[in-house]
């Protein structure tokens, strides 16, 4: 069977609102997600009785581990015996453990390939019911699409009307892995949590920036605790010719700032890359997937 191929969508987290430690351990967070027009790229080798794993790319060197690819085609294979799985490749292009949900978007792809690779099989119940057991940010990957997430990250509820806009992406070339950051985090009990209720942007980029503003990323002080770069990284883009709203993006090193429109931030990226060329720096659109096309 011909190698069948998904591109693992870069996930950012435009708010993250922790909203307190809740008594599994784990943090009750709120927070609106976006998916970039850049990815890792997930290949799969549809055969019998075969499951393994090849990783190529700028950034294949820096994984370390058990990964969530194979985590995922095994959880699969045992909700559903039978299943055809065989060799996957996975083109590493994102940094890791760079708060842009890499390994949870690697995830998806996979149980998108597996779904793919066995029709009828896996369907999105399934996988939706797998995605949690994989990690917080699994489920909003499988559907790579704006989203409002509540819960420790698996409860996804759609936004309706996110406006396409562009993005400049940043990271200083330092790892800061998530479990750190919220390991430093010293938040309160979990307290009742605000009105959950998805925001309707009608399509109007100055309604999201309205949104998004006032809320900020909460983790953001304490990673750049761990990682003073991060504020040397948020000042530049914050200083781009457009550059409405600069943020940290999940629980960094990433940060990323918002533009108008993808014109916007490709001039305002190429000016950062002559200034900061051992940067990883990148533009890109953020939207529904028609609207960030590659």
């Amino acid at each position: 069977m011909t190698a069948l191929r998904d591109i693992a969508w870069a996930k950012l987290n435009l708010t993250l609102e922790v909203l307190g430690r809740r008594a599994d351990g784990f943090h009750e967070l709120r927070s609106l997600v976006a998916f970039a027009g850049l990815g890792d790229t997930v290949e799969l080798e549809p055969r019998q009785g075969t499951l393994d794993l090849r990783v190529e790319g700028p950034f294949a060197g820096a994984l370390m581990g058990a990964n969530l690819i194979i985590q995922a085609a095994e959880a699969a294979r045992a909700h559903e015996p039978g299943l055809t799985l065989g060799r996957f490749r996975l083109f590493k292009t994102l940094p890791v453990a760079a708060g842009l949900g890499g390994g949870s978007a690697d995830a998806a792809a996979a149980l998108r390939l597996i779904a793919g690779a066995n029709p009828g099989a896996l369907a999105g119940t399934a996988a939706a019911a797998l995605a949690p057991q994989l990690g917080s940010d699994v489920a909003v990957c499988l559907a790579s699409k704006p989203a409002l997430i509540t819960g420790r990250g698996e409860i996804v509820s759609p936004v309706r009307g996110f406006p396409p806009c562009g993005v400049v992406l940043a990271n200083p070339g330092l790892p800061l892995a998530t479990a750190d950051v919220y390991g430093a985090l010293d938040a309160p009990p979990v307290s009742p949590a605000p009105d959950p209720s998805p925001p309707d942007f009608a399509g109007d980029f100055e309604t999201l920036i309205a949104y998004a503003a006032p809320r900020g990323n909460d983790l953001e002080a304490v990673a750049t605790r761990l990682v003073p770069e991060i504020a040397t990284v948020l000042a530049a883009l914050g200083g781009l010719d457009g550059a409405r709203l600069a943020r940290l993006s999940g629980s960094g090193p990433t940060c990323f700032a918002l533009f108008a429109t993808p014109r916007a931030a490709l001039r305002a990226a190429t000016l950062l890359a002559e200034r900061e060329p051992d940067w990883w720096i990148v533009a890109s659109r953020l939207g529904e997937p028609q609207d960030r096309a590659v």
